[in-house]
């Protein structure tokens, strides 16, 4: 089979367009390549529709394989060497029947080697034609590094092997007076897991110890403990954190990780100095809280199809905005999870790292030292990257970094302070990025903001007062048609209000119950392109974003509100 035969069958099935066969087939001739590899490399067909017109040009039947499915013992039918040079791997044996998977069933090479095996060991052979991806899988299975780990794991048998950060609440009371101290910080880091608190607030103040949770981003004080325990509680802060205790000049920086209700939970710590002391801030980390998907996160239907489609391009940026504390960084976490595959490379910047991600790449910046996102940038580039997070683009140097990186061939998510989707444009060219350099480079533009979610077993149904009637009249007339007609809201609207019941084991008598985000997205199409082209003004970008069907951060908002999901009234105040 020749690269030619490949090419017309692909044509004949329909799977490639004229041009992409015509350009695979000049690239492999002048690069001395096969086709089916440019094919993959330029992903412009999955590895089953090729393995299957192949199959039916070499009358040899293609198998799905399990790459478990191969018993070690199976393994040593064939040399390591045979397999690596000839693209052929045992896949079962059934008496004296070897049944093979070959990436290139016609290479004579390859035939002559499984016969000679077949003859040693007196047996027939079988043959399947398998994926470069599956070959790959069991060829793994040859290495030596797994049984290598696993011997080294053995050796180090009762070692002690675990993660030193990892500590016990309540250890270290060297003395009776120190027991209590320990007692109070223990119970007040389990309670902020408890309770759902983002962050902890130790206060000392002139008269008392202000201990504060922020629960779904509003601050509520939960203890005050006597003024003269305050060096006392910050210094045991300061243990659990490996920070400086003689220290109490200059802010310090630190994280411990614990096991809190059977779950690893990290916090992070900042201390302040202060009149009376040094304040603590202590930000809590339960991945259970805040590595979310899209989906739990808040995106509608609509928006989600557009980010999910967005994540699949091979290349360009994807970019947040929103106010501080608008969620930007749990929605990048969403979407790293969603692209999170074992067959990409995904490299982050952080400040700091927030939750770690298993299979992920993470960094943290480190600014005093020189190691900040410009210069993380640079060094990620040479980490063969897939998918690049950058935590924010702050200064024109990142943002040119960034820009380069999604118009060489990489996925770039990150953040940008500015009010709404419309404001990345303005917001990228302010800090030095060409303007025509943003239609190639950019893919989706998304703003967000976090509402209060409403307790759905305390929620109760309301006529909506006349003047919200005639902003959801006004919101959802102006809505892209195709969505407004799978609406089923009718005037006059009826929204909810919470009615918070003390002893619901939801909202614990609030009425509310964490926080959702409401979202607009901005596409980039060629229609914004030429706007930006030709000098663009806020109401052309407006007109454009109107033109694409964008739903803007209040209507997304007032339909989350229509279907008992938030408050209307936290709505308006955000979206103003």
């Amino acid at each position: 089979m020749t690269d030619q035969d490949l090419i017309n069958a692909l044509l004949q099935n329909k799977l490639l367009a004229k041009d992409q066969a015509d350009r695979v087939l000049r690239e492999a001739q002048s690069l001395r390549r096969p086709v089916e590899d440019l094919i993959y490399e330029n992903k412009l067909l999955d590895e089953e529709s090729v393995a299957k017109t192949k199959a039916g040009l070499l009358g040899a039947p293609w198998k799905k394989i399990d790459p478990d499915s191969v018993s070690d013992d199976l393994l040593k039918t064939i040399p390591r060497d045979v397999v690596q040079n000839y693209g052929v791997v045992p896949l079962e044996r059934s008496g004296k029947m070897l049944v093979v998977g070959m990436l290139r069933p016609d290479n004579s090479a390859a035939q002559e080697a499984l016969r000679f095996i077949a003859k040693r060991e007196e047996l027939s052979l079988g043959v399947y034609l398998v994926t470069p991806s599956d070959f790959a899988a069991i060829f793994r299975r040859y290495a030596p590094y797994r049984s290598e780990i696993d011997a080294a794991l053995r050796e180090a048998g009762n070692i002690g092997i675990r993660d030193e950060r990892l500590v016990s609440l309540e250890e270290g009371a060297r003395t009776a007076e120190e027991a209590p101290i320990i007692k109070i910080v223990a119970s007040t880091l389990r309670q902020a897991v408890e309770a759902g608190a983002s962050d902890i607030h130790i206060e000392p103040q002139r008269g008392k110890l202000r201990v504060r949770l922020r629960i779904d981003g509003k601050l509520e004080e939960v203890v005050a403990l006597p003024a003269a325990l305050s060096q006392q509680v910050v210094s045991r802060v300061k243990v659990l954190a490996r920070l400086r205790l003689d220290e109490t000049r200059i802010p310090q920086d630190g994280r411990f990780r614990t096991v809190v209700g059977g779950k690893e939970i990290d916090y992070r710590v900042a201390t302040f100095p202060v009149p009376s002391g040094e304040k603590v801030a202590i930000r809590v980390l339960d991945p259970a809280t805040g590595l979310k998907g899209l989906k739990e996160i808040g995106f509608n239907d609509f928006n989600f199809k557009i980010v999910e489609s967005s994540l699949e391009s091979p290349y360009g940026m994807i970019l947040i905005t929103g106010p501080t504390g608008s969620g930007k960084t749990t929605t990048l976490y969403a979407m790293m999870q969603k692209v999170n595959s074992e067959s990409l490379n995904i490299v982050s910047l952080e400040d700091p790292v927030e939750y770690f991600m298993e299979g992920i790449n993470q960094s943290q910046v480190r600014p005093e030292i020189g190691y900040d996102f410009a210069s993380g940038l640079r060094q990620i580039l040479r980490q063969d990257p897939d998918v690049i997070m950058v935590g924010e683009i702050r200064d024109s140097e990142t943002a040119s970094l960034a820009v380069n990186a999604a118009l060489t061939g990489h996925v770039v998510l990150s953040t940008l302070h500015t009010n709404n989707a419309l404001g990345v444009i303005p917001r990228l060219i302010d800090l030095g990025v060409p303007s025509f350099l943003l239609p190639s480079a950019i893919n989706v533009m998304l703003g967000q903001r976090l509402v209060a979610r409403i307790c759905p077993e305390c929620r109760k149904s309301e006529t909506a007062p006349p003047e919200a009637q005639k902003i959801i009249e006004r919101e959802l007339s102006e809505l892209p048609p195709s969505l407004r007609k799978d609406l089923s809201f009718k005037p006059p609207y009826s929204i909810y209000r919470a009615e918070s019941k003390p002893a619901c084991g939801v909202c614990k008598g609030k009425g509310v119950a964490g926080r959702v985000a409401i979202f607009e997205i901005l596409k980039m199409t060629r229609e914004l392109g030429d706007v930006i082209a030709a000098g663009f003004t806020e109401n052309k970008l407006f007109a454009e974003a109107k033109r694409q069907g964008m739903v803007t951060l209040r209507q997304d908002g007032i339909i989350k509100a229509l279907e008992g999901r938030v408050l209307l009234e936290e709505v308006l105040r955000e979206t103003e």
